[in-house]
């Protein structure tokens, strides 16, 4: 069979490897088109998958939309050259491309509050494959769910192993205590109207973590001078290990504090929507955190900046947090499904597996 799958953020690049590397294992053709945006072509490269570029990630929304139409001639352009067989994505080019070459498409998503990309794409799906756990409502007609998260493509034990190699480069042995906190840039088109840690406040945040062990910053926007010490230093490719033994994460933003959560590291989003009446104090956004905060106990979710530090303070103070996680973690994995061996037989087995998923739901 011949795959075409399209690539546009970093958490994709990792959610998709595993899942591509089987399929070509099992001897298919598979087909990575890819945009430009943050790391997302420097992880392609270090895990060894082959691409092309078909766009960029604009700011602004007329640039967005503008970048919308060259992605989509681009994407046709390879298409008409490759001939998939079938379309795999979480991005509205290759579902426009799939109706024009009539072949199927299967939209993967987690994001409920992505609304602009999923109405430009949700039309043109054939199948929209989601976590059981996801809130926005779905025609039944092609709405198929899988019991776990699409972060447990590659962070599932059977596919992630922890490097402890990354506190060498940490300057840290094994008993050090550490904290990972993140800024976000905010300029994903679901971001528009999100907000997080009030700019200014950070250095307010590192002197009362640090106190506690030792902070280091992944950010997405410019640190202020006196923060640049800060400054996490590490190869992209091994962040899930640094967070694997941190003992907490606190930060904007949810995809790094669900990772957190699923690796067993004490978790804390700060984060809250501007709707159009006025702030609308969201936390757990997504139905995977939703569950991770309130299911599992291995996240926190808050709007209000002073409260999530007084949280991140209160865990910090108790020895055995880090033990507890790590065993509400080993109920999460009970619990849940290898997403990437349930990925890989329903497009190998597509449009069989869908008609089986639809027949025993009795749809």
């Amino acid at each position: 069979m011949r795959i075409m799958i399209g690539i546009g953020h970093p958490k994709q690049v990792h959610f998709w490897r595993n899942i591509i590397n089987n399929l070509e294992e099992d001897g298919h053709e598979v087909k990575i088109v890819a945009w430009k945006k943050d790391i997302t072509l420097y992880l392609l490269d270090v895990y060894g998958l082959a691409y092309e570029i078909i766009g960029r990630n604009y700011k602004g929304l007329m640039r967005k939309m503008y970048g919308l139409l060259e992605s989509d001639f681009k994407a046709f352009k390879v298409a008409k050259k490759f001939k998939p067989d079938i379309l795999l994505a979480g991005s509205p080019a290759l579902a426009h491309v799939s109706k024009l070459l009539r072949k199927p498409y299967i939209y993967f998503i987690d994001t409920e509050h992505a609304s602009i990309a999923y109405w430009l794409t949700y039309p043109f799906s054939d199948v929209i494959c989601t976590p059981s756990c996801f809130k926005k409502e779905i025609s039944s007609m092609k709405h198929v769910t899988f019991n776990g998260y699409m972060e447990l493509a590659y962070l599932h034990p059977n596919y992630f192993k922890p490097d402890p190699s990354v506190l060498d480069d940490l300057g840290l042995n094994k008993d050090d205590k550490y904290i990972i906190m993140r800024f976000g840039s905010w300029s994903a088109s679901h971001d528009i109207r999100s907000k997080g840690i009030k700019r200014g406040s950070e250095f307010v945040f590192v002197k009362s973590l640090e106190r506690y062990g030792r902070v280091f910053i992944s950010s997405e926007r410019t640190l202020p001078t006196e923060l640049q010490k800060y400054r996490l230093n590490v190869r992209p490719e091994d962040i899930h290990s640094v967070l694997y033994f941190a003992q907490l994460y606190i930060g904007e933003g949810e995809t790094m504090a669900v990772e957190s959560a699923i690796l067993g590291t004490p978790a804390i989003d700060i984060e809250a929507i501007k709707l159009k009446q006025g702030m609308f104090n969201v936390t757990a956004i997504h139905g995977n955190a939703d569950e991770l905060v309130n299911k599992y106990k291995l996240m926190f979710a808050f709007t209000d900046q002073n409260h999530a530090l007084e949280k991140a303070i209160e865990i910090l103070k108790d020895d055995k947090s880090k033990k507890k996680w790590m065993k509400r973690r080993e109920k999460l994995l009970e619990d849940k499904i290898d997403v990437t061996k349930f990925m890989i037989e329903f497009i190998e087995e597509y449009p069989e597996s869908f008609y089986k998923y639809c027949k025993d739901r009795g749809a």
